[in-house]
């Protein structure tokens, strides 16, 4: 009789902690997009892609990401933005470019994970060559298995998962290109609130 007590305490023990939800990231490693409609809140994984992440650090600080469009939005799959020599929507914006531009600061190598692309992670583009990525990064709407262990995971949203959904969508006719794209009103971490 103890014995099954005892094993239906574990059991009930096991299920109680794995209701508890996920714990925030700490401010150091919180990223805030302010979008037309809100705040949306990414937990950075440092732990899955330290360089990457810190270079987002970077870039936020510096305010590369400030009026930067979501130059590719494909309904059901992703939202891209981040291309901070192009994107640039108050100083720069070039619309024939978006997408093909970085930062100046230099390529990253690959730091692929066994983290899954489900709704809400946040992973970063590259060309076809994996140590390519620099600035640019994707919100996913939906689940892409294709991209597993093809992509750095460098985080996933926390909140405001519903004002990514309202992003401005584009043609899929034009590989999810838009006119007249949303933006990021600005980008910070938390820490520096």
């Amino acid at each position: 009789m103890l014995k099954k007590l005892a094993a239906f305490a574990i059991v009930v023990g096991g299920l109680a902690v794995a209701a508890l939800p996920v714990t925030a990231a700490q401010p150091e490693d919180t990223l805030v997009l302010t979008l037309k409609d809100g705040d949306v809140t990414i937990g950075l994984r440092p732990d899955l892609a330290p360089k990457h992440v810190e270079q987002i650090r970077k870039l936020v600080r510096d305010g590369a990401y400030d009026n930067v469009a979501f130059h590719r939005v494909i309904d059901g799959f992703m939202a891209q933005t981040g291309d901070v020599q192009y994107g640039d929507m108050e100083d720069g914006f070039n619309p024939r470019a978006v997408g093909t531009g970085g930062s100046d600061l230099p390529d990253l190598p690959a730091e692929f994970s066994n983290e899954k692309f489900e709704r809400g992670v946040v992973g970063m583009a590259r060309a076809q060559n994996p140590n390519s990525a620099n600035s640019q990064f994707f919100i996913m709407f939906a689940p892409a298995p294709s991209l597993n262990g093809d992509y750095t995971v460098v985080g996933k949203v926390e909140s405001g998962m519903d004002l990514v959904d309202k992003i401005k969508k584009g043609s899929n006719a034009q590989n999810g290109s838009v006119a007249s794209p949303d933006r990021i009103v600005k980008a910070r971490i938390a820490a520096d609130n």
